[in-house]
Order: C-alpha cells, then sequence, then structure tokens
C-alpha cells in the first residue's frame, strides 16, 4: 500500500507542513542501504524531529506522529525494525555508552589536540564508531530537551519498535537478553576498566591519603562489578550486590577526593585535575547505566541517558569548556599564592603606612636609574625588536632590584593585593564579615595610594639631579630639547595616554598570573627539595649553603618570575604589537614620571609656560589609576570566580564599599585615628 503524503494529525498546534518531509523520510527508508547511506538517513531523521527552529513539544509531537505513521502502514515499520537491526549491528553500541562524552586520552594536552581537530576537521558519517555518529546525529543542547521530554508512552512505543535480542547473548545467562541490556553489561565493564586503570596509576596512587592507598578500592573494583552482573544474569534481585558495588565506587570516589588535598598543598597540575575529573564523571555514568540496566522497566532511564548524552555533546566539543573544568583549581591556587605575597603590600596602621612611604620611596629611586638606563637604550637607536628586548631587560632587572631590597613599586601591588582581598570573602555570611571586608579596602586603598605618592614623589627629583649629573659631567642633560618634547607630546592628556595606561594594567595583571603560575610549577615538582637534598647540588654548594638557596627560591620565585615578565612584557608587547599594526604602547606611572622628569630638567623652567607640560602634568593620576584599577579589578574578578563568589554576594560588596565612602572618604587616604593610637601602643 504507497504511503499517503498525509497523516490527519491532532490540533496541538504543529503545523501540517511536516507531513510530507515525513513522508518523504519514510520512501526512501531502506534496510539494504549502504553503511553511510543509513547513517544519513538518522541524521536525516533527527534533523526533522528537531525541526527549523528550537521547540520541544514540537519535537515530541513529530516523533509521536512518526510512530503513528509507521502503526498505520505495518510494512513500513517492518522495514523500520530491519532497518534498526542493521544499523544497530554495525556499530559498537557498547563503546558509545561508556566512552561518549569522555577524553579518548589520558591528559589534558591530547584531549586539547583532539577538539582542536573537532573543530578544524569536518567529520563524515562514513563510521563504525557509534561516538562519532552519535556527534552528527544528536549533536546540541535542542537534542537533549526533546528526548528528555518525551512523555513515558511514547518512550514505551520506542522501545517496542527498537528492541531486539542480542545476537551473542553471554552464555551463562538465565536471562533473555536484548541487544540494549548486552551492550550496558559491556559499557559497565569497560567504564569500571578505566576507573580501575586510572585509580591505579602511579600519578594518582601516590598521591592519595594512605587510607586510600593502603585500601585499594579501585583492585576489588571489578570483582564487585562482575558480583552484581553474575546475580543479574541468575535471575536474582542483585540489590545486595549492587548496593555493594556502589560502595566500593563511593571508596574509589573517596580516594579520588583525597588526590585534591595534596595537590591544595604541594601545587595543582592540570593533566591530574583532568584525570580526576574523568574518573568522577566515569564514576557517575557507571551508576546511569545500572539504573538502566537493573530498573528500568519503562525504559525511563534509558531516555534519561541518552538526553544526557546528547547534553555532552556540546561540551565535549567545546574548547572553553574544557579549560575552564581543568584550570578552575590551578586559577584558585594562582589567587592563592598572590593572596600570600598581597598580604605583606596591605597597610593598617600609621606605622605601616610610613614604612610603605619609605619602600615606595626607594622604588621611585631605583626607578629613575631605570628611566636613565631606558633613554640610554633609546639613544642606541636599535631595531624596534631590539630595542624592545633591552628595554625589557633594564625593567626586568630594576624590578628585581627593587625586590630584593625590599622597595615597593606600586603598580606590582594591586594584582596581588586583589586575591588577598578576595581570600577574606570565604566566610561572607558570617556575622561582621562584609565590615571587615570594606576595613580592608580602606587599608588597601591607602596602600595604594601611599605607595603611588611615594614612588612619584621620589623618582621625579631624582630623575632631575640625575641629568643635571650628567650636564655637569658630559655637558648635555639627559634628553635634548627635541626628544624632550616628544617626551611631553607621549604623555599628554589630549593623546591615547589613558588607552595605554589601561593596557598596562592589563600587562601587571598577567604579569602576577605568571608569577602565581610559576610559584605553582615550583612547588609541584618540588625544587624546594630538590635543591636542598639533591646529592650533586648539595656536593657543589655544601648542605647549609644549598637549604639558604632553597629557602630564598621559594620565597621569591613568585616575584622573579612576575618582575621580569612584567619588564619584558612593557619593553616587547609594543614592538610585537607594532609589527602587527596595532599601536598599542605601554604607560607606567613611576616610569612616566621619570620621563617627565628628565623632559623638565632638559627644558629647564621654561616648560612651565607651556601648555603641553601641564596636560601631561595632569595625566599622571590618571595613569597611576588605570594602572593600579585595570590590574586589581581584572585580579579581583579572577579571585572572586576561584572561590565562588555569586552575584549577590559582590552586589552587597560594592554597596558596603560605597556606603563607607559615603560616611568616611578620608579612611580612604590617610589611617584612622584609632589605628594611630593602637600603633602607638605596640
Amino acid at each position: 500500500m504507497p504511503l499517503p503524503q498525509s497523516i490527519p494529525l491532532p490540533d496541538k498546534g504543529v503545523t501540517s507542513a511536516v507531513q510530507p518531509d515525513m513522508a518523504e523520510l519514510l520512501q526512501t527508508l531502506d534496510a539494504n542501504a549502504t553503511l553511510v547511506q543509513r547513517h544519513i538517513w538518522l541524521i536525516n531523521l533527527l534533523q526533522w524531529v528537531r525541526g527549523p527552529r528550537l521547540d520541544t513539544l514540537a519535537s515530541v509531537l513529530r516523533v509521536e506522529y512518526f510512530l503513528d505513521a509507521l502503526d498505520a502502514h505495518p510494512e513500513k515499520r517492518a522495514q523500520m525494525q530491519d532497518w534498526w537491526h542493521m544499523l544497530i549491528t554495525d556499530l559498537d553500541v557498547a563503546s558509545l555508552l561508556s566512552d561518549y562524552g569522555f577524553a579518548t586520552g589520558n591528559s589534558f594536552l591530547s584531549e586539547l589536540m583532539d577538539r582542536l581537530h573537532g573543530k578544524l576537521l569536518p567529520a563524515t558519517p562514513e563510521t563504525r564508531d557509534g561516538s562519532e555518529l552519535f556527534a552528527l546525529a544528536l549533536s546540541g543542547p535542542a537534542d537533549a530537551q526533546w528526548i528528555a521530554a518525551l512523555t513515558a508512552p511514547i518512550v514505551l512505543r520506542l522501545a517496542d519498535l527498537l528492541t531486539f535480542p542480542a545476537a551473542l547473548p553471554i552464555a551463562s545467562t538465565q536471562r533473555p537478553l536484548t541487544h540494549w541490556q548486552n551492550a550496558l553489561i559491556e559499557a559497565i565493564t569497560f567504564c569500571t576498566s578505566q576507573i580501575r586503570a586510572a585509580g591505579l596509576s602511579p600519578e594518582l596512587r601516590l598521591r592519595m591519603s594512605a587510607a586510600s592507598r593502603h585500601s585499594s578500592p579501585f583492585l576489588t573494583l571489578g570483582t564487585a562489578f562482575e558480583a552484581v552482573r553474575d546475580s543479574w544474569l541468575q535471575g536474582g534481585d542483585s540489590m545486595a550486590e549492587w548496593a555493594q558495588f556502589r560502595a566500593q565506587l563511593e571508596l574509589c570516589r573517596q580516594a579520588t577526593v583525597s588526590v585534591y588535598s595534596h595537590l591544595d598543598e604541594h601545587g595543582i597540575s592540570m593533566d591530574l585535575v583532568f584525570r580526576l575529573r574523568q574518573i568522577r564523571a566515569r564514576v557517575l555514568r557507571i551508576r546511569s547505566l545500572l539504573d538502566c540496566l537493573l530498573s528500568d522497566a519503562d525504559h525511563l532511564h534509558s531516555a534519561r541517558l541518552l538526553s544526557q548524552m546528547a547534553g555532552l555533546g556540546h561540551e565535549q566539543r567545546s574548547i572553553a569548556a574544557l579549560l575552564s573544568a581543568s584550570s578552575s583549581l590551578l586559577s584558585a591556587k594562582v589567587a592563592e599564592r598572590c593572596s600570600e605575597t598581597g598580604e605583606h603590600y596591605i597597610t593598617r596602621t600609621r606605622a605601616e603606612y610610613l614604612v610603605m612611604l619609605r619602600d615606595a620611596a626607594g622604588g621611585g629611586a631605583i626607578t629613575a636609574l631605570t628611566t636613565a638606563a631606558k633613554f640610554g637604550v633609546m639613544a642606541l637607536a636599535l631595531s624596534a625588536f631590539w630595542s624592545g628586548y633591552w628595554a625589557g631587560a633594564v625593567y626586568a632587572l630594576s624590578f628585581v632590584v627593587i625586590q630584593l631590597l625590599h622597595f615597593t613599586l606600586a603598580t606590582k601591588q594591586p594584582a596581588m593585593t586583589a586575591p588577598a582581598m578576595a581570600a577574606k570573602l570565604q566566610d561572607l555570611k558570617q556575622p561582621g564579615a562584609l565590615a571587615l571586608f570594606v576595613d580592608e579596602v580602606t587599608h588597601l586603598v591607602r596602600s595604594q595610594v601611599a605607595a603611588v605618592i611615594g614612588n612619584v614623589v621620589v623618582v621625579f627629583p631624582v630623575v632631575i639631579l640625575l641629568s643635571w649629573l650628567m650636564q655637569q659631567l658630559w655637558g648635555q642633560p639627559l634628553l635634548d630639547a627635541q626628544y624632550a618634547q616628544k617626551v611631553l607630546q607621549s604623555l599628554t592628556l589630549l593623546g591615547p595616554s589613558l588607552l595605554f595606561a589601561a593596557f598596562t594594567g592589563v600587562l601587571l595583571f598577567v604579569s602576577s598570573l605568571v608569577g602565581g603560575w610559576v610559584e605553582n610549577w615550583f612547588v609541584l615538582h618540588r625544587l624546594q627539595s630538590a635543591l636542598r637534598y639533591n646529592p650533586r647540588i648539595v656536593r657543589r654548594l655544601g648542605a647549609d649553603r644549598a637549604m639558604r638557596w632553597a629557602h630564598f627560591m621559594r620565597q621569591h620565585i613568585s616575584g622573579f618570575a612576575s618582575n621580569i615578565s612584567l619588564g619584558f612584557m612593557l619593553g616587547l608587547v609594543p614592538a610585537f604589537l607594532g609589527f602587527l599594526g596595532l599601536a598599542l604602547d605601554v604607560r607606567h606611572v613611576t616610569l612616566s614620571t621619570g620621563q617627565l622628569g628628565a623632559a623638565a630638567a632638559s627644558l629647564g623652567w621654561g616648560v612651565l609656560q607651556q601648555n603641553a607640560w601641564w596636560w601631561a602634568v595632569a595625566s599622571i593620576p590618571l595613569i597611576g589609576m588605570l594602572n593600579v584599577g585595570v590590574s586589581f579589578y581584572l585580579a579581583f574578578t579572577v579571585a572572586l570566580r576561584a572561590l565562588n563568589v555569586s552575584r549577590e554576594g559582590r552586589q552587597q560588596i560594592y554597596q558596603a564599599i560605597r556606603q563607607r565612602l559615603r560616611q568616611a572618604p578620608m579612611s580612604f587616604f590617610m589611617p584612622a585615628k584609632e589605628d594611630a593610637e593602637v600603633s602607638k601602643r605596640d
């Protein structure tokens, strides 16, 4: 009997325009088609179910209409069952159920490369890999939604249509196994083997707690599942064996959780975090597969599993999702490392405030020498790359000297102090926690003001002094008059100086991330212990000196990394961007003030009569604000996300800060009287 071009549809809000498409699909159904043609037909069928726009109800109705059409034409129903039997026999369904949504490799880098390949290279339906076909046919959140919305009667009708006996059932079974049940058993076996292999790998086993290593829950995981499988195949209820297997899975999960404690203390590895997340996800997959096998008379657990797998499709292809999931703990650890350093930059009393001014003054004096050295590099008239390289080397050396002399560079503080501030928000719900945090904000702002003042007030006269000494010794100042005018034009408020200052704030933030990451790497690879106890190093340095060097590097590795990276970024990034046609430069408040001092020394008192001078002077405080503000904002945002502070919590914080500004604005610039009294008593 020919298939009609339309089937009577109930009035459920879906137009009959979908009927000819369905009729055409059923007309082209061919169980004897080639493998690739069968796969293309499946993709077209699911595309028709999905529809031209996201409408879950319409998709569910299309499935129902499709089943109605098959029921109305028994020969097409039989053909559909033959087609499905051919399709499912050619695919490895067990591997699809066990591995879809998981990495093909055991490392973060291999998964990253696989996802890049998936983004760049098109997939083909000519495959026997069930995962590849599933990704092509059910590829997005819309599929997960309409599968989840299928009603129990529709799911039962689908199961009745698509269920057939297993081709090669397990020999010892007392149950009539279906192809689906056989695939579920194999998939659970595969997942159990994957979890067992990962849990017994030395990279994870050596980092587990002592109790988890001694109990070795991964060793007996396979045996526990075999007990569940054998009991179920013999016709038992399997509940006791299932409870024991579930307990074994929980012990494996707890063992992997104990690895996080080791990573928190000894450094975060994205590769290890990636493996731990894979184990946790496979444990959840096993639970879903067991639900489908043991208690799924209505097949709703199976529909839910397929919906979950369809939802994994988009996430599995997303590089951003991989980076976010694998780097969240690393971000938290970097923020924590920075917060430990940042605590040293926050002043709370008048005495500490004065110490900050003194240290910042020392930093300003060193930066004056840096300014002179930078102009010396520029006088060599090197190519853009080498000029940027040697300027970066001068900056890096200067910043390291400031670090070793325990001086302060104002703009280095915000990216370090922001995580220290965010760390105090972990107990935001505690009484008085918000007020204490706002107190810390006032301490921080005062510290920044003191540091900027100390840097700027000292660097300006010291550069003028250096220029005067050069005039006396060699007969010419640090800059000639023509170059001094160029400096004024480059710093003017009427130009792009503020944009460059904000860009410099980004570089300051990036340097803090580099410092935190390098310190985490140093700790993760136990280099402090290696420097202290490695026999070859001890023979070379002696035990005492090796111990001192190990302690010194542990204390300063973060600062070295951030200072050196910042120096070379300030020198080289503008050169590279210029090569790409992006005219972005850097404006660092202390270095800019030094350059302004050199220009003033060259032009003399007459510079005060130039408008260009005053426009350049006006830009200095704004450059400082943008350097500090941008780097602090970026670091504070990352720290908040690492600590999972909610949006509501952030709004409470901002409101409390605004209230303090209205009530006590001077507390953000000078230590409060009670702080001064505490300082005197101490």
